[in-house]
């Protein structure tokens, strides 16, 4: 059963700038994925891809120029307000940095507090020791002692520990879905391993759909390993795939490039030995809508690809690149 569908999302910014006027950033191109019931997909990709502004959309804080957002078949964008509501507790998002997430005047008690009375004023019977239990139960859930925890302000906790709370405020409302963006890219890299460990037991104990959105290959494999993973430039998806399939053979050269970058120990072995590194930084500049956009960065782009926008095409393991590995690896010989 399918939880979550996203259908030709599009979004477009309009800008201002002080030479050229108003104009048009295309930030999220026709994009369209799916997250089973318990599912897990990742999509990763530099900076300025488009890939927050989905997670947004997906979590009801962006609307969308065109495309739906289906929560087991509701579209959560032309839902009516109380309906609304209630598809919004259900998807819920956590946020990147668990410094400015976690309101300083307010303790811990009063931050998971929040969103339970909330729910509260719509459900009958619910009481304040209710709540008080709840709070305790999903701080257990993420590894923290409440009576240790709930009465603390944020500056009195580690990093890891506030990104666990922020996890905790997440789980109040018992969502269906989780939007984890970029869930660990502000904490220690001592304490990643143990959040991404967190979320995915959550998701296998729990039954929670999760769409982690990051620039960290190695964190989508370890959280999404059983899941898929979907790489977006420029606001459009470039390749799609199982995870362990995409990252051991990627065959679009972007995707070679985020790989590339990847910290490998002197020794081990690397997948995709025939990578590159990207050289030009990512602009919204020059962007010809005809072509591949990723072809001004690409060393094998050829007149035909600033021509033609490639398909995402393939079964399982799909690629929008005129030029497959194979051509790649030639055209490296050639050189």
């Amino acid at each position: 059963m399918t939880m979550l569908e996203v259908k030709n999302l599009k979004r477009t910014f309009t800008t201002k700038d002080n030479m050229f006027g108003r104009r048009e950033v295309k930030a999220v191109r026709d994009v369209s994925f799916t997250i089973p019931d318990g599912g897990v997909i990742s999509f990763i990709g530099e900076s300025g891809c488009g890939k927050t502004t989905i997670g947004r959309i997906v979590a009801g804080l962006e609307t969308p120029t065109d495309g739906t957002v289906l929560l087991d078949g509701i579209d959560i964008h032309r839902a009516n307000p109380k309906e609304r509501r209630e598809l919004m507790r259900q998807i819920q998002l956590i946020q990147q940095d668990p410094y400015q997430a976690l309101n300083p005047a307010h303790t811990i008690e009063e931050a998971l507090a929040q969103p339970l009375r909330l729910m509260a004023k719509r459900k009958a019977g619910v009481s304040n020791a209710w709540i008080q239990d709840r709070m305790a139960e999903v701080l257990s859930l993420v590894g923290l002692d409440p009576a240790a925890i709930l009465y603390k302000y944020p500056h009195m906790l580690s990093g890891g520990q506030r990104q666990r709370v922020v996890i905790a405020r997440a789980l109040t409302v018992e969502p269906k879905v989780l939007v984890a963006d970029e869930a660990v890219s502000m904490i220690d890299v001592s304490l990643r391993l143990g959040v991404l460990h967190l979320l995915r037991n959550l998701r296998e104990k729990l039954n929670i759909s999760v769409l982690f959105i990051t620039h960290d290959v190695a964190a989508s494999r370890y959280l999404g390993r059983d899941g898929k993973v979907f790489v977006i430039y420029k606001g459009m998806i470039v390749e799609e795939g199982a995870t362990d399939t995409v990252i051991n053979g990627p065959t679009h050269p972007y995707t070679q490039a985020l790989l590339s970058a990847v910290p490998v120990l002197k020794g081990l072995e690397v997948p995709g030995s025939q990578r590159f590194y990207v050289e030009k930084e990512l602009s919204q500049d020059g962007l010809s809508e005809e072509g591949c956009l990723f072809a001004s960065r690409c060393p094998f782009a050829t007149a035909e690809c600033r021509r033609q926008l490639p398909p995402l095409a393939g079964d399982s393991h799909k690629s929008a690149c005129l030029y497959p590995y194979e051509r790649q690896v030639t055209a490296r010989m050639l050189d």
